[in-house]
């Protein structure tokens, strides 16, 4: 869970550094995006199980690898475009191994499997949120029209702790579970795919009484 801990901080790092430079923000914005992006979800996850202070304050490698992913970023983002989406793939990754890891440490501190699975999910689009309302952009969670965001990482969350509540959690699954959120959040924004909506009261068919008929 540590590993899989420093490779969503490190994904998520990047994308919000990208989003920085997107923005022509310099060095300090391109920081401050990076580190909240990267940090922010697992913040949230420990005040919430009352692990304090977060260990995004106690263990300096959770710093350095968000410190160094941006500084990297910084020097190689031109390249970075050979991905095509360089910000849809890191911040797929950080979504599918931050899900995992938060639910992984909510199982740890006593949570029943549904509960963990809500706080990983919670710890898996935290960053992006508090990323995209400091770049003043509407969160993708929110946003209308937005492709699948949060429900694969739900999916996701909930099949790993129901397989950590029948012991059959392992790092492959961890990291099989991780991955599979990826590709299906990176599947929903190239194929359209989008969550259901409520239903719309159909209008009512000939002319209102009120205005009546319609002329010829």
């Amino acid at each position: 869970m540590y590993v899989l801990d420093l490779i969503g901080i490190a994904a998520y790092a990047v994308a919000g550094a990208l989003v920085a430079i997107d923005r022509d923000h310099d060095v300090v914005g391109i920081v401050v995006l990076a580190v909240m992006t990267a940090l922010g979800g697992g913040i949230i996850r420990d005040l919430v199980l009352g692990d304090t202070p977060p260990p995004a304050f106690t263990t300096w490698q959770y710093l350095v690898v968000a410190l160094a992913a941006a500084a990297v970023t910084s020097v190689a983002h031109p390249w970075l475009g050979l991905l095509g989406r360089p910000l849809l793939v890191f911040d797929a990754a950080g979504l599918g191994f931050f899900g995992v890891a938060g639910t992984q440490k909510a199982l740890d501190h006593g949570l029943a499997p549904v509960a963990a699975a809500l706080l990983g999910v919670t710890t898996a689009v935290g960053g992006g949120v508090l990323r995209d309302v400091l770049a003043r952009e509407t969160p993708a969670l929110f946003r209308v029209g937005s492709e699948l965001y949060a429900l694969p990482a739900l999916v996701g969350c909930l099949a790993y702790a129901t397989a950590a509540a029948l012991d059959l959690d392992s790092p492959a699954l961890a990291a099989g579970t991780a991955a599979a959120i990826c590709v299906v959040r990176l599947l929903a924004v190239l194929r359209h795919w989008r969550g259901p909506r409520a239903l719309r009261r159909r209008s009512p068919v000939g002319p209102s009484p009120v205005d009546g008929p319609t002329p010829p």
